[in-house]
């Protein structure tokens, strides 16, 4: 392996005379605000994502993740939850162990019973054992904002470094969902990550390769939807790898060529490698029974995934979420209820989810990343595997949310900070009044990121008019609708339409379904989670439509007279 890569000769500098305890005064003076304003905007998105989980009970798919997480903690066996490998949720289980939660090893049931069952009816508080578990999701964000600020700053300098991570810190989309127990925000945040040091790699490839391989193995072992960047960091490997050794000169053409070749092979096999370790972690004797139904998949599909290099639980993963791509998935754009998916859901939702100063940032970010010259080297490392997942997710039969594209904001967040690489007067001012009209409107919707849509869109509180499920409502404000019921409806009926996984009664919700009774003994409070008012039909539909609206909890929940 010795002499496999070659790092380009780097002339020697010129020799300077140590610097006056003066002038290092100076200088330590004139960088002291770099870190103090990289720390101010973390902290402000770690005061944001934290206040946030306190108060928000468990999304639909959180449960899961934490009882599974609990599984592998205590049990050290994969049992439930192998649609998505067990890196994140051995992550989320490590905040999960430091709150000792209180286990019940005789428990058996679907997974989604197993997570209400921890946190519901095993003597554990739930407020605190959610807490625990996002704790270390937020931790991950936090530390992908650092990459975001280092991929940037080698690319466009300190002031677009700080513009990208101001676009970060202030994401809805990411504060929103990195402050909850799942998935999305750090397969996305270890892709970034893989991409920023093949970017490296162009430098010194024989260290930076195998570690962008490591971090493509550590998306590949938290969330299968991160497989169709493989071949793109994998060829952009080859190219770092061909540009450190000489650039691919005509007389070392071959020499080079295997080079990178074998640097694609080695960021494949790190890759792999973190990916069997993940589950040797779990089990290190790989016992795998699956107790739910593991459909077979023909043609193609079948092909791929018996060709995948992993352990058969990972295989079988893949084979369940193929299996969730057939089934009838309903969705909702612009108040249009529809069975199947629309290829331009994924793009229709941003505009309504995102600021709008990050939408124009967004797009003149790649349009300069492309354009100008100096920059175009970097553009694949930055746009190519963002465009390829976006590309994927927009054939996904599950219109169900933007966390499916919140790789987009790590992305181009740096692609952003490239505008100022513009040497424009205009440039600097315009850049810098889009980053705080993002901010004013993400400090704007505290606490209800989850719900945001842009101003264009009406704010937070008309987003269920356009959107539903995780764009808006995802079960996370049953803590928010007991108290308000408490505070204003004392003593009233009060009937509940709840999607989500928390358990109304631990909340000291009294509460009945009112699709079961005919719609004339409906008398009182109604309480309706907006994602199952956006699907209502028959009978919740002819509620819904007979009585009035008088209150609205966290953006997600609509309380209706009747």
């Amino acid at each position: 392996m010795r002499g496999l890569w070659i790092t380009p000769a780097v002339p020697r500098p010129l020799s300077l005379p140590p610097p006056s305890p003066a002038g290092a005064t100076r200088r330590c003076r004139g960088r002291w605000p770099l870190p103090l304003l990289v720390a101010l905007l973390l902290a402000q998105m770690a005061f944001a994502m934290v206040t946030t989980a306190v108060r928000q009970t468990p999304t639909i798919d959180e449960p899961v993740y934490v009882g599974a997480a609990v599984e592998y903690t205590h049990e050290h066996r994969l049992r439930h939850n192998p649609e998505h490998p067990p890196l994140g949720k051995l992550v989320i289980g490590a905040g999960v162990a430091l709150a000792d939660p209180r286990v019940d090893p005789f428990f058996t049931g679907e997974q989604g019973a197993v997570g209400r069952h921890l946190l519901y009816e095993t003597g554990n508080d739930p407020w605190w054992l959610m807490l625990w578990a996002r704790l270390p999701v937020i931790a991950l964000t936090l530390l992908f904002g650092l990459v975001v600020f280092a991929f940037a700053r080698e690319l466009s300098g300190t002031a677009g470094a700080l513009a990208a991570l101001a676009l970060y810190c202030f994401s809805p989309d990411v504060i929103a969902h990195g402050s909850l127990a799942t998935l999305d925000v750090p397969a996305a945040g270890f892709v970034l990550t893989s991409s920023w040091l093949l970017w490296r790699a162009r430098r010194g490839p024989r260290l930076c390769v195998p570690l962008a391989g490591v971090a493509l193995g550590a998306a590949l072992a938290t969330k299968m939807h991160t497989l169709p960047a493989v071949p793109v960091l994998m060829a952009l490997a080859a190219m770092s790898v061909w540009h450190a050794s000489a650039g691919g000169r005509r007389r070392d053409a071959g020499r080079v060529l295997v080079r990178a070749v074998a640097g694609a092979g080695v960021l494949a096999v790190a890759a792999v490698a973190v990916v069997w370790v993940t589950y040797l972690m779990v089990d290190p004797r790989l016992r795998w029974n699956p107790e739910q139904h593991v459909p077979t998949v023909r043609g193609l599909r079948g092909l791929l995934v018996e060709a995948l290099p992993f352990p058969e639980a990972y295989r079988d993963g893949m084979r369940i979420q193929f299996g969730l791509e057939n089934r009838p998935w309903q969705g909702f754009l612009f108040g249009r209820l529809y069975s199947g998916s629309l290829w331009y859901y994924l793009p229709a939702a941003l505009l309504v989810k995102t600021p709008l100063g990050t939408l124009a940032l967004w797009a003149a970010g790649a349009v300069v990343v492309v354009a100008v010259r100096r920059l175009r080297p970097a553009a694949p490392y930055v746009l190519a595997a963002p465009a390829v997942l976006l590309a994927a997710a927009m054939q996904g039969a599950r219109d169900l949310g933007t966390r499916y594209a919140v790789f987009l904001p790590l992305f181009l967040a740096v692609a952003a900070g490239c505008v100022l690489v513009v040497r424009r007067r205009w440039v600097p001012v315009m850049v810098g009044a889009l980053v705080a009209f993002v901010a004013a409107g993400s400090l704007r919707a505290y606490p209800y990121y989850l719900p945001y849509s842009n101003e264009v869109f009406g704010g937070p509180g008309r987003t269920r008019e356009f959107l539903h499920d995780s764009n808006v409502d995802w079960g996370q404000d049953l803590g928010r609708l007991a108290e308000r019921l408490r505070e204003r409806y004392p003593g009233e009926r009060v009937w509940l339409v709840y999607k989500g996984s928390g358990v109304p009664s631990f909340y000291g919700i009294r509460a009945r379904d009112p699709r079961g009774v005919p719609v004339g003994d409906v008398r009182g409070v109604l309480a309706v989670s907006d994602s199952a008012a956006a699907k209502a039909t028959g009978r919740l539909a002819e509620l819904i439509g007979s009585s009035r609206p008088v209150d609205d909890v966290g953006h997600s929940i609509t309380i209706y007279r009747r």
